[in-house]
């Protein structure tokens, strides 16, 4: 099988494939050399999973940060030491029965910028290994609670003991932390029963391929149709045009100058550009810091 270029796919991770297991498929459905995700979602959960292919894995960085939405399912009154549906049984409570009066403040609470207790059975790791293998050794360590933000929570449906709802956050947000919080919240406890990612970066479900789509493509020789650029994978980041002078100090590692990028205004704290050439392909990732640009990534052409 030929290899195709490099770029990222948004893919529509399905129930019962670890995140790792669809790169793999990915991989050997592409012939890529390298390939990548940029954001774990746990085995039982679908949607949105952002890969990046051979020279896009440089750029995964800038994925792993994104902001992300979710649909979820909270199931109230058993709490587990997994927050999830996986895990052993904790805490049951029969005391559920909220009016809506109740349940909506419980969830708007979260809203905005609050510490989150990421858990013990998460891919985080710990001196160089993932918690959640420490956790089923029976040797569970518990992170410092980090700042995580909760833009809008909105409740969908409530079938108690069942709550399905909707939730813009930040990376790094855990949706099952999230559940067993409003649980306690509510003094019932509580643990996440089913999630759907249908955003990430400002990548939607409806722009997602299912292992399926990808394997039909691939057998018809399309499987390039669904490649999104590495240019294009950013688009919210300032972007330069260069010419072929800048091109020959990309290409050979030369220091880059103010006077190179004529760029009025950039985003964020970081000062990040992406340098293209005159067919939109990405040549590299910069960083203005006073008045020269340091390397963050440059991509191969060859």
């Amino acid at each position: 099988m030929p290899e195709i270029n490099s770029g990222i796919f948004i893919i529509d991770k399905p129930a019962g494939l670890t995140s790792a297991r669809v790169v793999s498929i990915l991989k050997k459905l592409s012939g890529a050399k390298k390939a990548g995700h940029t954001g774990t979602l746990d085995p039982f959960a679908t949607g949105v999973l952002i890969c990046c292919i051979n020279e896009a894995t440089k750029i995964s960085r800038f994925f792993l940060g994104g902001n992300k939405k979710y649909t979820a399912r909270l199931c109230l009154g058993v709490e587990t030491d997994t927050q999830d549906f996986t895990g052993k049984v904790l805490a049951t409570c029969r005391e559920f029965d909220f009016p809506d009066k109740v349940i909506q403040p419980a969830f708007k609470k979260f809203e905005g910028a609050i510490e989150q207790l990421p858990p013990v059975y998460s891919a985080l790791k710990h001196k160089g290994i993932p918690l959640y293998r420490l956790a089923r050794k029976g040797q569970p360590v518990q992170k410092p609670a980090r700042k995580v933000h909760i833009f809008d929570i909105k409740i969908v449906e409530t079938d108690l003991p069942e709550i399905v709802f909707d939730v813009s956050c930040s990376g790094g947000t855990y949706i099952r932390t999230l559940c067993a919080d409003i649980g306690k919240a509510l003094g019932c406890g509580g643990h996440l029963k089913e999630l759907r990612r249908v955003e990430s970066c400002g990548f939607g479900i409806r722009e997602a391929s299912t292992i399926e789509d990808l394997e039909k493509l691939a057998s018809d020789g399309n499987l390039s149709d669904r490649l999104i650029s590495m240019s294009d994978a950013l688009p919210d980041m300032p972007s330069h045009t260069a010419d072929d002078v800048l091109i020959e100090k990309i290409s050979r590692g030369k220091t880059i100058a103010e006077r190179d990028i004529y760029q009025e205004k950039l985003n964020g704290q970081d000062n990040f550009i992406r340098v293209v050439n005159k067919d939109n392909e990405l040549m590299a990732i910069l960083n203005k810091a006073g008045d020269k640009y340091s390397y963050c990534c440059v991509i191969n052409r060859d």
